[in-house]
């Protein structure tokens, strides 16, 4: 009997393991290591130290060679299982729904877009308005002057009109201007014709496909999925949407994508400024042409590009590929440590095995992590403020109330705004991981109904006392790239704080108040 049931326990083990390394197969990208796919482990590690010896913050990084990971890494507190937001790395999700949309006939890039919004169009429609087609608004040379994206989210409900309704100065397809509210009228082209969100017409057709799940894509007023911006996915799923694109659309031996349109989208549409000298081109990756919602490279490469660092880049001469989530000010600073390390690290022939130099960079690896507050002993006036509340006096973030609470090394800040009651705890010296209804720094927070349906949202707080009276509150919402910082002053039964988020640190807002 004894001997039955272990046989069956070993059983049941067998089935699980073998269950769960099917289902890695089917959905996760293979693994291997560096030099066995001809890359040097020791050329990657020299990629890490730069970074952690730059300006640059990085969340995330994936390296694949010959369709193979062979380095990942995430920095604490930031994990291989968070979606990430994407920023403008969605245009190109958006340009590939486009592509399936023409594979299947229901349109084509020499469309008129004013035929898909009849009655969204203004009282006149100028010639220029007329001749803007499909292909005008992909290269991104849709021919207005200033962008409207800044302004129309924020001020209607119905962007289409909106869009359509923006003066075009120059002829469409002549001068690129980077406008992600025209990359927005290509998801509603995408609905119109297909009805369907673009999320949702992808789903079947590119996510599932490609194992993608639990991800999500930002809407309008309307129902729209934004297009330019607002899809939030993870590394791997970024790394695999680049090596679709190096596979001409094949994925496990079938072809999803046509080869006709992975060469088209990727293939240069329009010089970015055509009278740049040839030393500033030779040394900006912004300036060697557009594709379709997509951005050339220097060294033959190309790449899908989010603010702050997302990026999607593939290296078709190194059959590479390589995925970046990040929060960095200086964008060509984070290419050119890719340019500097990694390319040169990939060679044409497999290398031979180097045990130590992938076991020094396994270990780097693990140990990615972003930088902690102190863990002092000190404990300022926590037993002085713990339970007290606060009432704030009007300030620009709509703080009605703060209160915190300490016990066991956790900081609990209780927050009350005109949006909502939010609680968030703090640890010392880690994070503590949480989530939160509260809405964090967002660099198109100014548009109407963003990030509906996408709370609550995950992050990880971190606390010190950097000196008796002031409490120091580091905030990560780790499923975007940005940080909350708040700085807080006691005195007494006063409190003045300041709160900084990380890509405006300039931009501080004030708030006081007492109990």
């Amino acid at each position: 009997m004894t001997n039955t049931r272990i046989s069956i326990a070993i059983l049941l083990l067998l089935l699980f393991i073998n269950t769960n390394l099917f289902s890695q197969k089917a959905d996760a990208l293979p693994r291997s290591t560096p030099e066995a796919e001809g890359v040097s482990s020791e050329g990657i590690s020299s990629f890490l130290k730069a970074i952690a010896n730059s300006k640059h913050e990085f969340h995330s990084f994936m390296l694949l060679r010959h369709g193979k990971v062979v380095a990942e890494g995430w920095w604490n507190p930031y994990r291989a299982d968070l979606k990430h937001t994407m920023y403008s790395a969605s245009k190109s999700f958006t340009a590939t729904a486009i592509g399936f949309a023409v594979s299947e006939h229901l349109l084509t890039v020499n469309d008129k877009v004013v035929s898909f919004f009849p009655n969204d169009l203004p009282d006149t429609v100028s010639p220029f308005l007329a001749q803007l087609t499909v292909k005008d608004v992909l290269s991104m040379s849709d021919g207005q002057d200033p962008d409207p994206t800044s302004i129309v989210p924020g001020r209607d409900s119905n962007w289409v009109k909106g869009f359509l309704s923006t003066p075009i100065l120059n002829q469409p397809g002549t001068k690129f201007l980077y406008n992600s509210l025209g990359t927005y009228m290509l998801s509603a082209i995408v609905q119109k014709v297909t009805g369907q969100k673009v999320f949702d017409y992808l789903t079947p057709r590119l996510f599932k496909p490609l194992g993608i799940t639990g991800i999500d894509w930002e809407t309008d007023p309307r129902g729209i999925n934004t297009g330019g911006w607002g899809l939030r996915l993870k590394t791997e799923d970024m790394a695999k949407f680049g090596q679709l694109f190096l596979q001409n659309g094949n994925w496990n031996g079938k072809q999803i994508l046509p080869e006709s349109w992975i060469k088209e989208a990727s293939a240069k549409k329009i010089d970015q400024d055509p009278n740049a000298p040839q030393d500033k081109k030779d040394s900006n990756d912004w300036l060697q042409g557009y594709c379709y919602q997509m951005w050339r490279c220097r060294h033959n490469a190309y790449r899908g590009d989010g603010a702050f660092g997302q990026y999607i880049i593939v290296m078709p001469e190194k059959d590479a590929v390589l995925a970046i989530t990040s929060e960095s000010l200086d964008m060509q600073g984070e290419l050119n440590l890719v340019w500097e390390y990694i390319l040169p690290s990939m060679k044409d022939d497999k290398l031979a095995a180097n045990s130590n130099g992938d076991a020094m960079l396994k270990q780097q690896e693990a140990t990615l992590a972003l930088p902690l507050p102190a863990k002092e002993t000190a404990q300022g006036m926590s037993k002085e403020i713990s339970g007290k509340t606060y009432a704030i006096e009007s300030n620009g973030k709509n703080i009605e109330s703060v209160s915190f609470s300490f016990a066991n090394e956790t900081c609990v800040m209780n927050l009350k705004t005109n949006t909502g009651a939010y609680r968030i705890p703090f640890a010392q010296g880690q994070w503590a991981k949480d989530e939160t209804n509260k809405y964090g720094p967002y660099l198109v927070a100014r548009a109407k109904a963003n990030r509906v349906g996408q709370s609550p949202f995950k992050i990880a707080g971190s606390y010190e006392w950097t000196d008796a009276n002031t409490l120091k509150l580091i905030l990560r919402y780790i499923e975007s790239p940005h940080t909350e910082t708040m700085i807080c002053h006691f005195d007494n039964n006063k409190i003045s704080a300041e709160i900084i988020n990380s890509f405006e640190p300039n931009n501080k807002t004030i708030i006081t108040g007492g109990y």
